[in-house]
């Protein structure tokens, strides 16, 4: 595994559902790019132990957490901590690129 990446190598779309990237994974978490077109979203749901951050490097999204939504753009950020119900949905007509960091690292892939 490489130490360095170029984050344009990682965005890649997939018109049937928003497509995870893998950049980063170690035993104790992993990076991704997650990169939605227009219409697509990571429907809410929990995780029990893990923290999660999304970061907008590309279009806007409407980010839920709990029961707070925001719409976020370019730049912005967003904490899911465990526990707490999230998720992402990409209304534009534009696509959205986010840049996710998940710790501890799950059993399963989120």
């Amino acid at each position: 595994m490489s130490n360095f990446k170029k984050l344009a190598d990682a965005m890649s779309f997939s018109a049937e559902k928003m497509k995870k990237n893998g950049l980063f994974e170690t035993e104790h978490f992993f990076c991704d790019t997650y990169c939605f077109e227009p219409g697509q979203e990571q429907k809410p749901h929990t995780h029990a132990h893990e923290d999660k951050v999304y970061y907008v490097l590309e279009g806007r999204g409407a980010f839920t957490v709990g029961a707070e939504e925001r719409e976020l753009g370019a730049g912005e950020i967003a904490l899911a901590p465990a526990g707490q119900s999230h998720g992402v949905a990409n209304r534009s007509q534009a696509r959205l690129v986010t840049l996710v960091f998940v710790t501890p690292k799950p059993h399963q892939s989120t």
